[in-house]
C-alpha cells in the first residue's frame, strides 16, 4: 500500500519542471496595441481640436488613432537558455474611425508601418538581429506624444543590438529612399548607431544616438538630385522660376537644353539622452537634446504656357536644420493620491537658404505643460492640465492677430502676393483642461484604459488659432464673415487604452 503513494510522489516531482516550463513559455502568437477615439462638440465653428497641435500638450489637440502590433514566434528558446530564437513582427496603424473624423474610417487612412524578423543567439551571444524595417525607440515624451530619440523609422535594412548587463549598443545599415520620396525613389544609404549606459541601474542612465543618410549622385536618373544654380529663392517660393526665366530670355522656350549636373546630399540626426529617477517623489525623468539636418527635396513641377516644367530644388532645400530640447518628469506628489507630469519643449529651426519667407523652417518655439491627476477613489480620478507656448517666426509676420489683418505685413506694407501673412511674428497660446477620468485598472497617471469627460479652454493671440473652415480673405463678396476669435473651447468624451 505504501508503494503507490511513493510512486505518485516521484511522478509529481518529475512533472514539476514540465509544469514550470509550460507556465514560463509564452504563446507563439501575440498581439498588442493602442487606441484613442473621441467626440468633441465644438460650438465655435472648429473641427473638434482645441488648438493646432502637440506643442500645447497632446490632450485635446490630437486626432483619433489606433495601432495593432502583431508578433509570431517562429522559433522559441527555453526561458533562461542561450538557444537560438526568432520572431516576426508587424504593425498596422491609422488615424480614422467612422463618425469620428473626416476620413470616416476609410482604409486609405491606414498603413502597414513595419515588418521585420528579429532573431537572437546567432553568431554572437546577447546580440539581437533585426532584418526589415528598423524603427528603434527609446522612452517617449508622453505629454507631448513626441519620440525625439527614435531612429530608423524611415529605414529598411539590418541592425544588430548587443544587450549587456549595464549597457546596450546598436549598429544598423539600410536604405531610406522610399520613405523620403515614395514616388520618385532614389537610394539613400542610411547608417545608425547608439549607445546607452546605466550608470546607476534604476536611478541614472545616459545615451547617445546618431543617424546618417547619404544620397549618391546618379547621372541620367530622373529621380536623382541635380544642381539648380542661379535660381532666386523668392521665385522658388512663389513657384515662378520658369516664368522669370522666359521673361529674361524671350523666345527661347523651344530651345531649352537640359544640361543637368547631378549632385549628392547628406543628412543626419544626433540625440543625447539623460534619464534619472527614484529620487524622493521623482519617479523618472527623460531629457533629450537633438540636432538634425534635413534631407533636401528633389524637384517640383511648374505649369507655364501649357507645358509642365521640372524645377530641381536640392540647392534651395539643403540647409534646413532643427535643434530641440525635450523633457518630461513623472512625479508622485502624494502617494496614492496625486501624481503629475511636467513637460518642457524648446525648439529652434533655421534655413540658411531662406531669408524672406516665414514658416516652420525658420522659427523658435517654447512650451511647458503640467498635468495633475488626483485620485478621488481607486477608479475615479480628477484631471487638470495647463500649458503655455510661444512660437516666433524669424522671417517676418506669420500670424494673423485680427480678423481684418490679412493684408498687413512688416511696417504696415501690404504683401498681396503672400510671402508674409498677418500682422505679427509671434503667437502666444495658453490652454487649460479639466475633467473626470474613469480608470478601470486603478490608480496611476499612466493607467489605461481611460474614459475621460473633459472641458478645454484656449486663448491665443492669433485670430481663430484652431482648425476651422473660416474664410481667410477679405474679398468684398465673401458670404462667411465672422467676429474676431481669440478664445476657443471644446467638450470632449474620450477613450484611450493600451492592450
Amino acid at each position: 500500500m505504501r508503494v503507490l503513494p511513493a510512486r505518485l510522489g516521484a511522478l509529481l516531482l518529475l512533472l514539476i519542471p514540465l509544469v514550470t516550463l509550460a507556465d514560463a513559455t509564452r504563446d507563439r502568437f501575440g498581439a498588442a496595441g493602442y487606441f484613442r477615439i473621441m467626440t468633441r462638440p465644438d460650438f465655435s465653428g472648429g473641427s473638434g481640436q482645441l488648438g493646432y497641435y502637440w506643442l500645447y500638450g497632446r490632450l485635446l489637440n490630437e486626432s483619433p488613432y489606433g495601432e495593432l502590433n502583431l508578433r509570431l514566434d517562429v522559433l522559441q528558446a527555453a526561458p533562461g537558455s542561450d538557444e537560438v530564437w526568432a520572431e516576426v513582427h508587424s504593425r498596422f496603424s491609422g488615424t480614422s474611425f467612422r463618425s469620428a473624423d473626416p476620413g470616416n474610417g476609410s482604409f486609405l487612412n491606414f498603413r502597414a508601418d513595419y515588418l521585420f524578423v528579429r532573431a537572437g543567439n546567432i553568431l554572437l551571444d546577447r546580440v539581437t538581429w533585426q532584418l526589415g524595417t528598423l524603427e528603434d525607440r527609446w522612452n517617449d515624451l508622453h505629454i507631448y506624444d513626441q519620440r525625439p530619440a527614435t531612429l530608423l523609422w524611415d529605414t529598411v535594412g539590418l541592425s544588430g543590438t548587443y544587450q549587456g548587463d549595464r549597457y546596450d549598443v546598436l549598429l544598423a545599415v539600410g536604405d531610406s529612399g522610399y520613405t523620403l520620396r515614395p514616388q520618385k525613389y532614389n537610394t539613400v544609404l542610411t547608417g545608425a548607431a547608439s549607445f546607452r549606459y546605466r550608470l546607476i541601474p534604476g536611478h541614472l542612465e545616459v545615451g547617445l544616438r546618431g543617424q546618417l543618410g547619404y544620397e549618391p549622385k546618379v547621372q541620367g536618373n530622373r529621380n536623382a538630385l541635380y544642381r539648380s544654380d542661379g535660381i532666386n529663392y523668392e521665385d522658388y517660393v512663389r513657384r515662378e522660376v520658369v516664368a522669370r526665366y522666359f521673361e529674361a530670355n524671350p523666345g527661347l522656350e523651344d530651345y531649352v537644353v537640359n544640361d543637368l549636373s547631378p549632385r549628392s546630399a547628406l543628412s543626419y540626426r544626433a540625440v543625447g539622452y539623460v534619464g534619472f529617477g527614484g529620487l524622493g517623489p521623482l519617479i523618472w525623468d527623460n531629457l533629450y537634446l537633438t540636432f538634425e539636418k534635413k534631407h533636401p527635396d528633389q524637384a517640383y513641377t511648374e505649369r507655364y504656357r501649357n507645358r509642365d516644367w521640372t524645377v530641381f530644388v536640392a540647392d534651395q532645400t539643403d540647409e534646413r536644420y532643427e535643434a530641440s530640447l525635450g523633457n518630461e518628469a513623472y512625479i508622485k506628489l502624494i502617494p496614492d493620491k496625486l501624481e503629475a507630469l511636467w513637460g518642457v519643449w524648446l525648439g529652434y529651426a533655421y534655413n540658411n537658404d531662406n531669408a524672406i519667407k516665414p514658416g516652420d523652417d525658420d522659427r523658435i518655439i517654447a512650451s511647458t505643460v503640467v498635468r495633475l491627476q488626483y485620485f478621488l477613489t481607486e477608479r475615479v480620478h480628477l484631471l487638470m492640465e495647463t500649458s503655455i507656448a510661444r512660437e516666433k517666426s524669424q522671417n517676418g509676420n506669420a500670424y494673423r492677430n485680427h480678423v481684418d489683418s490679412v493684408f498687413t505685413s512688416t511696417r504696415g506694407i501690404p504683401d498681396a502676393r503672400g510671402l508674409e501673412f498677418g500682422d505679427s511674428d509671434t503667437r502666444d497660446t495658453w490652454q487649460g483642461k479639466v475633467g473626470v477620468v474613469l480608470n478601470p485598472t486603478g490608480r496611476g497617471i499612466y493607467a489605461r484604459p481611460s474614459l475621460r469627460l473633459l472641458y478645454g479652454l484656449q486663448y491665443s493671440t492669433q485670430h481663430a488659432a484652431f482648425g476651422n473652415s473660416f474664410v481667410d480673405s477679405l474679398n468684398q463678396y465673401n458670404q462667411y464673415v465672422g467676429p474676431e476669435r481669440h478664445w476657443h473651447s471644446v467638450v470632449a468624451i474620450e477613450a484611450e487604452g493600451w492592450f
